[in-house]
């Protein structure tokens, strides 16, 4: 394994920093492939590549842009690189009224480098869209974003983790769920629950919550291993609804450490997310792991 992980998509959300602790419930994979299909940053991919868990990946998203920024990383690193210096420094005289112009470009023209820009320069990473489909998040005004000596390192690195034994694909997570074979693993973190609605969309596409769960029941029949980072817990607070007992997965309670919101506000609240665990996986990893179920249960309690 490498020091560090490369990350060349900051997407908040992103389960960078958990990765490990998710990985910790995936066997090694031999003969199949890990396959994202709410892909976002592939943070469990670009880990799983580095701790050797996995050899052979299958990375998706629904926003085609972003799914293009994963296809240069692995097909032409240095141009995505190129392009954003490029757009990095046409900012530095004016970075809020660049960063408009470039918002209203990408619009229009859906390039991937100019997304890359949005994302690294938007309020909290927090990727955003309307009604129209249309990126609408604002610039973070305190700061200019990742500097491109940086960026190019975390796009090479992806790079060489990642070339020549993955597939990007830009589709609907059940078109990708009907390629997996048993002996791959998925991995899912779907749109989070609790912070968008109909009324404030945010994401560019919603989850079904009752599709969804149709589409983790025929997985079960196709005994496929599965895991998926869904519902968590910020302090008293709790974000979206636990998935139904009657499809049999174990659920996994991984502490993620202080709320960045809540240190801001000089509260100390705890944020501790779900990882539900299918039983095909179950099966696989050599069940049981009660001893350290129960930890996360009682951390849980305690916060």
């Amino acid at each position: 394994m490498t020091a560090k992980t490369p990350c060349p998509i900051p997407y908040q959300g992103s389960k960078r920093l958990l990765a490990p602790k998710i990985l910790e419930w995936v066997p090694l994979i031999t003969t199949g492939r890990l396959i994202e299909p709410f892909a976002g940053s592939a943070a469990i991919s670009l880990a799983a590549a580095n701790m050797k868990k996995a050899q052979k990946f299958l990375i998706s998203d629904y926003l085609k842009p972003l799914a293009d920024i994963w296809e240069l990383i692995l097909q032409d690193p240095y141009r995505l690189a190129r392009e954003y210096e490029e757009l990095w420094n046409s900012q530095l005289d004016d970075p809020k009224d660049t960063y408009n112009r470039i918002r209203d470009e990408f619009n229009e023209d859906q390039e991937p480098s100019k997304l890359l820009y949005l994302v690294v320069r938007c309020v909290k990473n927090a990727v955003r869209f309307n009604y129209e489909g249309e990126f609408n998040q604002s610039p973070d005004n305190r700061r200019l974003g990742m500097r491109p000596a940086k960026m190019r390192k975390e796009i090479l690195s992806a790079h060489h983790l990642l070339i020549g034994r993955t597939k990007v694909m830009s589709e609907d997570y059940r078109a990708v769920l009907r390629l997996v074979k048993p002996e791959d693993i998925v991995y899912m973190d779907p749109p989070y629950q609790g912070v968008s609605g109909d009324k404030n969309p945010r994401y560019i596409k919603q989850l079904d919550i009752e599709v969804f769960i149709e589409e983790l029941e025929r997985l079960n029949r196709r005994d496929i291993s599965f895991l998926i980072s869904f519902d968590g817990k910020c302090g008293k607070r709790t974000y979206g609804q636990t998935l139904p007992s009657h499809l049999n997965l174990k659920r996994i309670l991984l502490p993620a450490g202080r709320s960045t919101q809540a240190t801001l506000l000089g509260r100390k609240d705890m944020t501790v997310e779900s990882l539900y665990l299918s039983p095909a996986l179950l099966e696989r990893l050599k069940e049981p792991k009660g001893q350290y179920a129960e930890y996360h249960q009682t951390f849980l309690f305690n916060v």
